[in-house]
Parts: C-alpha cells; structure tokens; sequence
C-alpha cells in the first residue's frame, strides 16, 4: 500500500467531523422523547445518530473510497479491509437526549487494527481534538499533550459508570471507592470519546472504563499516545480499542490506576 497522506486526511476528516457536529446543534434545539428508540438496556438512538451517522460515512467515502466502516447505527457494513473507519456520530447520546451539552463526534482511521488518523469534536465548545500517527495531538490546531503530574492524590480523573454490562460492578465500585478517597475527584462526562480527549489535552490526569465500544474509543485513544500518554487495557495489553476496556493518562497515573484496578479485579 502507497503511503498515505496523513495531514490530508485528518484535515478532510477534520471538516467531516465540524459537518456533523454542526447538524447535531442545529437539531438538538428540536429534539424532543418522542423520538427516541431503545437499542437495547440503557441503550438509546434517534434519527440524530442515524442522519448523522449516513451524513459521516457519505462524506468519508470521498476522501477514502477504499476503506471500510465500523459504525454504531450500521449506516454500511463492510468487510475488515487494511483501512477502516470507525465512526461514533454522538458519543453522549443520553447527554445530547436531554439537553446537557456535553457530546461529541468521534472518527478514526485504523491501518490494520492500529489508530493513524483520530478526531473528536465537541460542537457545543467548539473544540477539535485532531491527531495523526507521529503527527502529533492537537486541539483547535494547538499543539496538546497530557498533564505531567506523578501524584494520584493531585489528580482530577474520569470515568464511566456501568449502566448496562454489570458483571465488575463491585470490582469497578471498589476502585472508584479507592480513588474518591485519594484524588481530587472523579468526574463522569457521559461520553468516552470526550474523556480521552480531555486526557490529551491535560485536563483530566486519567481515565478509566469498560464496556465500550470501538467508536467510543478509538479517535481518543490515538489523542491521548500521540500528546505523550499512555493507553492500555485492563491488563496492560495495548489492544484497549477492541478489548471493551481502557485506561489512559501520563504514563505514571496510568501505572497507578492500572496496578489498582488488576489489584481489585484480579488480573494479572
């Protein structure tokens, strides 16, 4: 395969993202709970995800028309190609849902299996957190990186709660037990691709969760290695995009929460 065209892509991939973020402000003054379907448990979709979804991929076979897609709302379904799209056309649907202006438009591009290309926009900030593979993290075209900090009991972390894969809950509950009683705080966004992106840019020290999704992380997870993190599984293992569980932070925190939660979920 040619060498791809890094900086040309993210930035095409860049006004795709600002496209879609720009149609969900124009309907979240609209949006109303008669348009709400239920996927599954705590699962919720609208027409929003899925326009926006169509709107993504439409606009992204233009700028690669050989890749492939891993989607959401399965706007397309292809087979696993050397390139693929992953796309989250609102990460926070529950947040967007009921007015709380804190969601995101979330899209990578994988080379087999592995980030190159990783955008999170949050339209109701304005705020594009934009990374290329060895280009660098940046945030509205500034150069990022992720808080240097050493110390857990100076750290402001976020998480995810478990709202329909309860198998860890008590594992999961005894480390936030652990890390309420030794940071600054935990905060709870509501959308994994806006806490990595937060990680990136030194806002939050660290981040944890598990029950994800692909499209939940796979944008963020390249934000926060390219500003200078570190992002794994539960385990250690650096497959997190589709391992259904991720930590991020400095390289530091990240030993920290890691070496806690194999601690409490006993891995090892």
């Amino acid at each position: 395969m040619m060498e791809l065209p890094l900086e040309k892509i993210l930035h095409e991939t860049k006004a795709v993202a600002n496209k879609a973020g720009n149609f969900l402000i124009n309907e979240l003054g609209k949006f109303s709970d008669e348009f709400i379907e239920q996927k599954s448990m705590n699962q919720l979709v609208s027409y929003v995800d899925k326009q926006a979804e169509k709107l993504i991929v439409s606009e992204l076979q233009l700028v690669l028309p050989d890749a492939g897609f891993i989607t959401e709302e399965a706007t397309i379904t292809t087979q696993h190609q050397s390139l693929m799209w992953v796309i989250d056309p609102l990460d926070g649907t529950t947040n967007f849902m009921h007015g709380i202006p804190a969601f995101s438009v979330s899209i990578a591009l994988l080379k087999n299996g592995e980030p190159i290309i990783g955008v999170v926009y949050e339209p109701t900030r304005n705020e594009m957190f934009a990374a290329g593979k060895n280009l660098g993290a940046f945030l509205n075209d500034a150069p990022i990186s992720v808080k240097q900090n050493d110390l857990l009991s100076n750290s402001l972390l976020a998480t995810g709660f478990p709202y329909y894969d309860f198998a860890y809950l008590n594992a999961y509950i005894e480390v936030v037990k652990s890390l309420m009683k030794n940071t600054r705080g935990i905060r709870r966004m509501g959308s994994a691709a806006i806490d990595l992106a937060y990680v990136s840019c030194g806002r939050f020290d660290g981040y944890f969760e598990y029950g994800l999704s692909p499209w939940d992380v796979a944008a963020g997870i390249l934000l926060v290695n390219e500003a200078g993190g570190k992002t794994s599984n539960f385990s250690g293992g650096n497959d997190a995009i589709f391992n259904r569980e991720v930590i991020a932070g400095s390289e530091k925190i990240h030993q920290q929460i890691l070496q806690l939660i194999q601690q409490e979920f006993s891995l090892s």
